[in-house]
């Protein structure tokens, strides 16, 4: 006998195949609430996030994360696929369905590098408004990386001169290098918080964070792996794809120079770093609460990395701290981390378990003026 879904308990498709039946599950108590929303649409992933404002934070009311595997074939192609196309389509009408019944009216919905790269990327936002009525707006790699660095604001250390913030992305990296010597220690996380109205901030203020230089390398988990499909071996495929990134970091202008190891901090943001930080804990379960902040050496982090090289594909396949659908993933960032970790100056890396969703809802909140600003 097939089992049946429950009476309200989610969303049905009519007999033509076509049209989606809302939930008829009731409003949640409180639906007066002003709400915000913030969508990233990635090359890998499809998440979002349903907040309120509380305080100098927010408190998260609802949540969607799925892999949509959005710029499957895109290196090869040029195109996003139309298998990736629908699964996409279908994150998103849950999306929308969540944002309706939450009565959300403040939301900011972006898409990043696979949208930017598809030669199809702008007919695929227009049938997705078409199709779900969420307008979705494709951002430069440069508002990625100010959303990135807004939502590690909280981590920064007061001791902090030097910033490295790094979000691995599906389809880019974005890398930030900041300079927060002239700003008091007490204000330094509140004035990486600001620059989500831009790197160059506006002129008169002294002590303000300085942007020394910004990149975003077209290569993500996705790409990179991509990238080097042909190479069998396992292990040799690691080491490419890490060389392989770090010539890709010629150009960025800290590199070129030795820095001083203190005052500086890397904070890096991303599905790899954090399920990194869950294997090195040994977590069974993920726990964002015990991931989010943690600081890890950079020994710690290549024992970690050592040990996925061993586990093998299988191996890491059945690590419930990785799973099947990172598992593929994985060793290409990795390998990200690694060049980054050999290039720079710091034998420590700062955990966030935050990044574009969150640099979002901070931005509009902070624009509304509904935020705290006290300590």
């Amino acid at each position: 006998m097939a089992p049946k879904r429950p009476y309200g308990a989610g969303a049905i498709l009519r007999p033509n195949g076509h049209e989606l039946v809302e939930s008829p599950a009731l409003n949640p108590a409180g639906a007066d609430r002003t709400l915000y929303a913030a969508l990233d649409l990635g090359t890998n992933s499809c998440r979002m996030l349903i907040a309120e404002p509380v305080g100098n934070q927010f408190k998260v009311v609802d949540s969607f994360s799925k892999s949509v595997r959005l710029g499957a074939g895109l290196e090869r192609s040029g195109r996003l696929s139309r298998s990736s196309i629908l699964r996409t389509l279908q994150a998103l009408q849950v999306c929308r369905q969540k944002l309706k019944r939450h009565r959300v009216r403040k939301m900011r919905l972006v898409a990043t590098e696979a949208c930017r790269r598809a030669s199809n990327g702008a007919d695929f936002m227009a049938r997705v408004q078409r199709e779900t009525g969420l307008r979705l707006n494709i951002i430069d790699p440069q508002e990625e990386a100010q959303l990135a660095v807004v939502s590690c604001a909280p981590l920064v250390s007061p001791q902090t001169d030097q910033l490295l913030v790094v979000d691995i992305g599906g389809g880019s990296t974005e890398l930030v290098w900041i300079d927060l010597t002239r700003v008091p220690p007490s204000e330094r996380a509140r004035s990486i918080m600001r620059m989500h109205m831009g790197f160059q901030m506006p002129c008169g203020e002294q002590s303000q964070a300085k942007v020394v230089d910004w990149i975003s390398v077209p290569l993500g988990v996705a790409t990179l792996r991509e990238q080097f499909n042909d190479v069998e071996d396992d292990s040799a495929r690691f080491a490419l794809m890490s060389w392989f990134f770090e010539e890709n970091l010629a150009e960025f202008a800290p590199y070129k120079d030795e820095q001083p190891r203190k005052g500086f901090q890397i904070v890096g943001t991303s599905g790899t770093v954090t399920t990194v930080a869950a294997s090195h804990l040994g977590l069974r379960r993920y726990d964002r609460n015990k991931v989010d902040g943690l600081t890890m050496t950079s020994d710690e982090i290549d024992a970690v990395i050592r040990r996925y090289v061993k586990l093998g594909e299988e191996g890491r396949r059945r690590d419930p701290r990785i799973g099947e659908d990172r598992q593929a993933l994985i060793m290409s960032g990795a390998a990200i981390l690694q060049a980054l970790l050999r290039c720079w100056p710091t034998d420590r890396l700062s955990v966030a378990d935050r990044g574009l969703r969150e640099g979002m809802l901070y931005a509009q909140m902070a624009a509304d003026g509904v935020l705290y600003e006290g300590p």
